[in-house]
């Protein structure tokens, strides 16, 4: 989509083709024969050495960059402007490196690298492999990371997670979270807000770090960290806003949530400290990456480096552009499948990162992604990834080759958003005026029950009546992520505002009770976006990447103002937590599982989890959703039934009535409520 803050393109989560994750018509498009021909006979190096190592007292500069006739090394003593103190010729190493070592290690010290190419001198570059940068990123940093570690590092670790589907997803991005005048913390839009205790709004409701302990969830997924391109760091704290989805370095931090961009350390120590306090509440932490295209073209550091090599082109030799930000990346060679890898398992190494979403995942080949998940697997088997299946256009690399959604069942230990469920639920993304089941369309029940089976094989799935997708594509649960909303598109409250326009406030929250509930008692994994609890709205902009803190940032006071909302949202996550049948692993245990009920009263749905379904004390859950306008009327099989959830009120313990007994149920006929779900728990 066009960005029209600063005139580039940017990606976003709902940037899919009009039929998610299918081939639109250009995709016919194959690389010119000069570009394939050329790059393939570049030679493979396959160190780990690359950008700066140190070692004792030793200093050792590597660039890969195989047509370069010379490269000069570059070291300053600012990150920004005056003349160089040192100019060093690197001498040609193995496999298309260049290399220089430096005695003793210029700690403190900027560097750049400058590559001859085609009788051309380029701009400088700080190279692909920066770990740490100087403000606006422009320039490398010569800094120890041993004295970036807060202490009681070495013994850092996040939650362990036995699968994926285990977890509970929360996706925030750091200004929206604790920029707000009433968020009450001291570190407003940066890293080290979320090592912030104790802290709470005006009226005394938890913010922060302690907010996410109260919700219940198990790990936060942060919008881009690394160095973005955007937001000028000389001008904080009035540094303008934005998503990240325009990389620039890679591997070092982004700035603008530093306290200090101007320091390379610090932008490094505290993004640590952030980890470690998310760590110690309990809460893993799962990084945004944007492997897909890079903000510049011609002058982003990988051109600077090795001109044309790590981009898809298209037959007259124009950036080939599935990202929809003017270029994307070939991660199908091999130097550019490495820097993935390498990447994400830096990452993971240094800053403790429990697991990765994939932004616009399917222009990366399926080979690349696998290699991704088994080697951030060896390095930690809590780490999980998921990521977009569906580019968000054309590209030259295969179909059969892409990380598509439909092409999961390739992928080991890589998950997928479910566009089937997120659009069947409150209605397709690319209309703001459209309903979806929990909004009163009728005709959808096909396609939400593709989403309760996570879009596996299932004897009572009629996957031909599904919207976005005609067959099961997942082999497992573990490969699919459900939502309804996210940093993109609408909130769902401002969705259903848009979708709902006569209804109250009151009846919009119900819907949004009810599609949530959907998510999380679905199969696969629950992710979530920041604020849903409180019903956070952005003032119906859609597509706020660069909009202000006014339009983004969390009001607080909301958690007050709808605390029966957020108490909703906090019970679901403790009943999907509480029971493994809602968190099955297996296509297999689904199938045998899950029983629908004949149901034909359009937007009502029934259904039973049975057996003790993974384990799961509760011995049969019933599950029955109705997101007509209209009470609905359902037949229960006879028994003892303790009700769970009933007309928008949820306690995973079990309801109690007003004289605090448990509420039951007995069977036969019953109402549901309009725009409501009921979950029963069989006890006899």
């Amino acid at each position: 989509m066009i960005d029209l803050c600063v005139g580039t393109l940017i990606a976003s989560a709902a940037s899919a083709p009009v039929a998610a994750g299918m081939c639109r018509p250009d995709d016919a498009v194959v690389y010119p024969t000069g570009y394939d021909v050329k790059f393939n006979s570049f030679p493979y190096y396959k160190g780990d050495d690359l950008g700066l190592t140190i070692a004792g007292n030793k200093a050792s500069f590597k660039l890969w960059s195989p047509e370069a006739s010379a490269v000069k090394l570059r070291l300053y003593a600012n990150a920004r402007g005056g003349e160089a103190l040192q100019t060093v010729d690197m001498t040609k190493g193995a496999d298309g490196t260049w290399v220089a070592d430096l005695t003793p290690v210029p700690y403190g010290r900027f560097y750049t690298f400058q590559v001859e190419h085609g009788g051309k001198w380029l701009k400088e570059t700080p190279g692909i492999w920066a770990k740490a940068v100087g403000v606006n990123g422009d320039r490398a940093a010569v800094v120890d990371m041993a004295k970036t570690n807060p202490e009681g590092w070495e013994t850092d670790k996040g939650p362990v997670v036995k699968s994926i589907t285990d977890a509970v997803i929360y996706e925030m991005h750091h200004r929206d979270f604790s920029m707000h005048p009433n968020s009450g913390i001291v570190n407003k839009g940066k890293f080290i807000a979320m090592t912030e205790d104790g802290t709470v709004t005006p009226l005394g409701d938890k913010t922060g770090i302690d907010h996410l302990k109260e919700l219940g969830v198990t790990h936060v997924h942060i919008l881009p960290s690394y160095d973005y391109n955007s937001v000028d760091e000389t001008q904080l704290p009035s540094n303008g806003y934005n998503w990240g989805y325009d990389p620039l370095n890679y591997n070092a931090p982004e700035g603008s949530y530093s306290t200090n961009p101007a320091d390379p350390s610090t932008r490094i120590r505290e993004m640590k400290e952030m980890v470690k306090a998310l760590h110690e509440a309990g809460i893993g932490v799962v990084m945004d990456v944007v492997y897909n295209h890079t903000a510049q073209n011609d002058d982003s550091n990988f051109s600077l480096t090795a001109p044309g090599y790590f981009y898809r082109h298209n037959p007259n030799g124009s950036y080939s552009d599935a990202s929809g930000c003017g270029n994307e990346t070939a991660s199908d060679r091999p130097m550019a499948g490495d820097f993935i890898v390498n990447s994400v398992k830096y990452w993971a190494k240094e800053y403790h990162i429990d697991g990765f979403r994939f932004d616009l995942m399917a222009i990366h080949d399926t080979e690349t992604m696998n290699r991704v998940a088994a080697e951030l697997k060896a390095i930690n088997p809590n780490i999980f990834v998921y990521g977009e299946g569906w580019t968000a256009g054309g590209t030259p690399l295969p179909a059969e080759r892409r990380a598509l959604k439909e092409n999961v069942a390739k992928m080991n230990g890589i998950a997928v958003f479910s566009d089937d469920i997120r659009d069947a639920v409150k209605g397709h993304y690319s209309d703001a005026t459209d309903r979806g089941f929990a909004t009163g369309k009728p005709g959808l029940e096909e396609t939400v029950k593709i989403g309760i089976v996570a879009s596996t094989a299932h004897p009572q799935v009629d996957y031909s009546k599904g919207n976005n997708s005609k067959f099961a594509y997942a082999s497992a649960p573990t490969q699919i992520i459900n939502y309804v909303s996210c940093h993109d598109d609408l909130t769902l409250t401002d969705k259903l505002k848009k979708s709902m326009p006569t209804a109250s406030d009151a009846e919009r929250m119900r819907a949004a009770k009810l599609a949530q509930t959907i998510v999380f008692t679905s199969q696969g994994t629950p992710f979530m976006f920041a604020g849903e609890e409180v019903f956070r709205n952005k003032k119906g902009v859609h597509n706020s990447y660069c909009s202000p803190d006014s339009i983004n940032a969390i009001d607080w006071n909301l958690k007050h103002e709808n605390a029966d909302q957020f108490n909703y949202y906090k019970e679901l996550i403790a009943l999907r937590k509480a029971h493994p049948a809602f968190r099955m692993t297996t296509a297999d245990d689904i199938a045998r599982n899950i029983k629908f009920d004949d149901v034909k009263t359009p937007n009502l749905l029934s259904y039973s989890i049975l057996n003790n379904a993974n384990g799961d004390e509760w011995k049969e859950i019933k599950v029955v959703l109705n997101g007509a306008d209209n009470d609905a009327e359902v037949k229960l099989p006879k028994g003892e039934w303790k009700v769970i959830a009933f007309d928008g009120n949820i306690n995973h313990l079990g309801l109690t009535d007003e004289n605090e007994a448990p509420l039951m149920m007995k069977g036969g006929k019953t109402s549901v409520p309009h725009r409501s779900a009921l979950i029963l728990a069989r006890i006899k």
